[in-house]
């Protein structure tokens, strides 16, 4: 589907929303979390749940009650979902289901008059990230994927410094998620496993980068992605399955089911991508070895260079030689800090909240839905960031060679 005749939503707006009024999708581990998140946030108003497990429908209302707020209108069943997505008295869904059903709640969701708010990433193929641009365009409705990594303080620091031009022309950059969750694989859900264990069945099926926007989306702000500049194709590789393997021979023994159970899903994924302006961004994966988290966000510039993983690190020239600044990186850490992290960060620390790029984020959306901005991250990025999922298996299991990726503006990235 394209829908030639739909302008792009480009810094899409809309009227302001006094009281943002919320429907929430899933009430699994990242659900109930994200429903404790919003009940904080000002000019905000749960109005409805939907889960399939009644347990855990009754866990969220709880949290509600808990926390000196009305139950809100439930949904369960197959179709619950569909049914919360036209209650009239819904302004924004937020989906926090499992990967393969974002988009198709998504699109659903936009139809009826909603903005949606997805969790990543939020659509596994390219016909999916088509899909939400084109559904965004028709139906002028904001689509953001809730990409939490784009507010944490080190990349929002990094972004501020690279407006500011510290940093040169930008030339290269490396995102990653590097996470150990073997454990997470083989977990029953009641434990803080997945339900039906949905994401071991995908690395049975699928190879590739299958998770890379907590990388990649802070870079791509960095480097202007879709606003002045774009991915133009990747290449892929990925090494042999062993980690899982081994890991649960270890633990459930030679003879047992997860043992035995085999995994198309290379232990590391390396994708290199390249820009239609000649730069040029390294994305990995790998959550099946015993190595420390990472993220990586490493920023390679002409005049400088700031990297967050292991230990940040950010080495600027002097504006006036070629010399490097006195500074150390804390001190451009305070310096450079974003605003963002200033107020809202200082605001959320106030409250006690947890995860302050969560915070964030969320304060983020509902300002602008409550004042009528364009959102901090719009349908492109979703599609854009998500779509690597796809192209990356699909270099992978054509020998690495390259394969292009999508001009999803049409055009408007210039």
């Amino acid at each position: 589907m394209r829908n030639e005749h739909c302008t792009h939503v480009l810094g899409l707006t809309h009227p302001p929303i006094p009281t943002v009024r919320i429907g929430l999708i899933g009430l699994g581990n990242r659900g109930l979390m994200t429903l404790k998140r919003y009940m904080i946030i000002e000019h905000v108003e749960i109005k409805a749940l939907c889960e399939i497990r009644p347990g855990n429908l009754a866990k969220g209302q709880a949290v509600l009650t808990q926390g000196g707020h009305p139950t809100a209108v439930g949904y369960t069943g197959k179709d619950g979902w569909q049914k919360m997505c036209c209650n009239p008295d819904i302004d924004l869904i937020i989906i926090c289901t499992d990967w393969l059903t974002h988009t198709p709640m998504a699109t659903y969701a936009m139809k009826q008059g909603k903005h949606v708010a997805i969790e990543v990433p939020a659509a596994m193929t390219v016909a999916e990230c088509w899909q939400l641009v084109d559904t965004a365009e028709h139906t002028r409705r904001h689509c953001i994927m809730l990409e939490n990594c784009c507010y944490d303080a080190f990349a929002l620091t990094t972004l501020n410094m690279a407006g500011k031009g510290l940093f040169g022309e930008i030339m290269h950059a490396e995102g990653a998620y590097i996470h150990d969750l073997r454990a997470i694989y083989f977990f029953d859900e009641n434990e803080g496993g997945f339900h039906n264990q949905w994401n071991t069945a995908y690395c049975m099926k699928h190879t590739g980068n299958p998770y890379p926007t907590h990388g990649l989306g802070p870079i791509c702000q960095i480097m202007n992605i879709h606003r002045g500049d774009r991915m133009n194709y990747l290449v892929s590789m990925s090494t042999q399955q062993a980690g899982m393997t081994e890991y649960a021979r270890r633990t459930f023994g030679e003879e047992s089911t997860e043992a035995k159970q085999t995994y198309l899903m290379g232990d590391i994924n390396t994708t290199l991508i390249h820009t239609i302006k000649g730069k040029t961004i390294q994305l990995q994966h790998c959550t099946v070895h015993p190595r420390p988290y990472s993220r990586s966000h490493t920023i390679c510039g002409t005049r400088g260079f700031a990297q967050k993983y292991p230990v940040s690190t950010i080495i600027l020239e002097d504006a006036q030689s070629e010399k490097t600044t006195n500074e150390t990186t804390e001190e451009l850490l305070l310096r450079y800090r974003h605003p963002f992290t200033a107020i809202i960060g200082k605001e959320g620390n106030r409250k006690g909240v947890p995860n302050e790029m969560n915070y964030i984020m969320d304060y983020r959306l509902i300002y602008c839905l409550h004042h009528g901005l364009p959102l901090d991250m719009d349908v492109y990025d979703a599609a854009e960031w998500s779509c690597i999922t796809e192209l990356s298996e699909q270099s992978v299991l054509n020998g690495s060679r390259p394969v292009e990726i999508p001009d999803f503006t049409r055009g408007a990235w210039e």
